[in-house]
């Protein structure tokens, strides 16, 4: 499978028309087989339920016209509310997590239910025939023994699927709220961080950095973009064809334009390979999460940072960015950084990737903001903490001095920028810092 049609895949149910389109079509498939046992007569059964009274087809169209109207307004109205919460949550804490709410599955649910009971309605309510109106089929007459044509079945279906519509727009109603919450959005990031950290790196308590690459003959890019995903199992298996080795030059979520080397090739030239290996990269305009744990760590950070700039100064969301990143951080350097690229082969696999090491993504993240944070003595002592607990579980001592790099940097630039009482309580605080943890 090649790299395109595994990203579409991969990105597929993250669009937000893919359930609403999704459940357009199942909702016209269950309205066509309910019209289609109503018209075979399964609905006589109803006739001997007491409390059950069979609709008239003015009842019934009425009905449903009113359901079909009400569900196409609430769903523009769903749309409209997503939007503004899309909007408020740009805004406020970056447009990288635009990203985060379009793949929201509440909000693709939410919007799907509606549009498919609005769909399930207008095709219901196509069946319906007043009692004035010629049968369209001979067997229309026998499918009933009121006046006209009534799918009750259908009708039965309606009603549940408009009570299915009420319970889903009051859970819309409280999820959109909790939803731009940042603890709750600080959270989702942290989490989905967690998962592919553990993803991408699955061995634990080892503390080996990637291999070094080899060299080769240079493939270069055929296109401008971001790299959004890389098929290492197609490279794997060409590079074992070919009897070569794939050293890569560029990483998931890395920039790359014409003629910039994406990989070195050792064993053959590239331009006997090159239409195939190319299949393997897939560019865009966008960075995604898939196999970047580094987009993740850039969108902590960026809420980290501008909750710390002068126009909005809230050093406690920063904080609780800067706890993610402590976990995060923590999870990684208990890992061993080289990726399981051919599994059981892994001794002889012939795809290198670019190194991965751990003094790389401290820098991505801690690093990044660490000058923001040294101008905020709050956030600072908890930078300094969260360093101090993420080298805890990490049982290497070249990461452990990372780490300690990282709390000396920090202690360095916020004496020069700290004043005052504030720096009074900075250095007391790195004091008894440096005498519990280091």
């Amino acid at each position: 499978m090649t790299a395109d049609i595994r990203f579409f895949w991969a990105r597929l149910n993250a669009n937000y028309w893919f359930y609403p389109a999704l459940f357009s079509i199942i909702a016209a498939v269950l309205a066509f087989g309910m019209v289609g046992l109503d018209r075979a007569g399964f609905a006589e059964f109803l006739n001997d339920v007491d409390w059950l009274v069979p609709a008239r087809p003015k009842g019934a169209s009425d009905m449903l016209t009113v359901m079909a109207a009400s569900m196409i307004g609430v769903a523009s109205t769903v749309f409209s509310i997503t939007i503004a919460a899309v909007a408020y949550a740009s805004g406020n804490y970056g447009p990288r997590l635009l990203t985060n709410f379009m793949e929201d599955r509440g909000n693709q649910l939410s919007l799907a239910t509606f549009i498919g009971s609005f769909v399930y309605a207008l095709i219901v309510l196509r069946a319906v025939r007043a009692e004035d109106e010629t049968p369209a089929a001979a067997t229309d007459a026998a499918a009933t023994a009121l006046p006209g044509f009534t799918p009750q079945l259908s009708l039965l279906v309606a009603y549940a699927l408009m009570g299915l519509c009420v319970a889903v727009l009051v859970f819309f109603l409280n999820h959109i709220p909790s939803s731009i919450r940042i603890n709750k959005v600080l959270e989702g990031i942290g989490e989905r961080l967690l998962r592919i950290i553990r993803e991408t790196y699955p061995v634990e308590d080892e503390f080996g950095d990637a291999i070094e690459p080899r060299g080769g003959e240079a493939l270069t890019a055929w296109g401008t973009g971001y790299v959004q995903l890389i098929d290492f199992e197609e490279l794997e298996a060409i590079a074992r064809d070919c009897g070569c080795t794939f050293s890569l030059r560029v990483r998931t979520g890395d920039f790359v334009h014409r003629d910039m080397p994406l990989m070195d090739i050792d064993g053959c030239t590239p331009d006997s390979i090159e239409g195939r290996t190319r299949d393997c990269f897939t560019l865009g305009s966008t960075r995604t999460p898939e196999q970047d744990p580094q987009f993740l760590i850039d969108e902590l950070v960026e809420i980290g940072l501008r909750a710390l700039s002068p126009g909005i100064n809230d050093p406690f969301t920063a904080i609780t960015a800067l706890h993610w990143l402590g976990a995060a951080t923590a999870e990684i350097g208990r890992r061993d950084l080289r990726k399981d690229i051919c599994g059981k082969d892994a001794d002889d696999c012939p795809v290198i990737p670019l190194p991965d090491n751990f003094d790389h993504y401290v820098s991505r993240g801690f690093g990044a903001i660490r000058s923001a944070v040294a101008s905020s003595p709050t956030a600072a002592e908890v930078m300094l903490d969260t360093l101090a607990n993420a080298a805890v579980p990490i049982r290497d001592a070249r990461r452990q001095a990372v780490l300690r790099e990282q709390a000396e940097s920090l202690a360095d630039q916020a004496r020069l920028v700290l004043i005052g009482p504030d720096l009074e309580r900075f250095e007391s605080h790195v004091a008894q810092f440096n005498k519990a943890f280091w």
